[in-house]
């Protein structure tokens, strides 16, 4: 009894390692700009500008945190004024 073992060897295309890509990362929005605007009802503690640096002054009845955000301190409503080459925003204060 003759046993053939045959074997059938077949060469399959293979792809080539990828190269690594530098791409595909994006950083969150930091939702910074105006956040009242001119006329609008405020409550104290609302927060009013969101900037980084001060492009905006904090005027009358407003305050600046650490990161430069404006926030009201009264309520009342806004009023975004030009002075002294500043554009700073103040709370005029509701009459009860």
């Amino acid at each position: 009894m003759s046993s053939t073992l045959s074997l059938d060897l077949q060469m399959f295309a293979h792809k080539k390692g990828m190269g690594s890509s530098r791409n595909g990362r994006d950083s969150n929005s930091q939702r910074l700009g105006v956040k009242r605007y001119g006329g609008q009802v405020v409550k104290a503690g609302n927060i009013l500008v969101r900037q980084r640096g001060t492009q905006f002054y904090p005027g009358q009845n407003v305050g600046m945190g650490k990161d430069h955000t404006l926030f009201a301190k009264v309520d009342g409503h806004v009023i975004f004024k030009t002075g002294k080459g500043h554009r700073v925003v103040q709370v005029e204060p509701v009459a009860v």
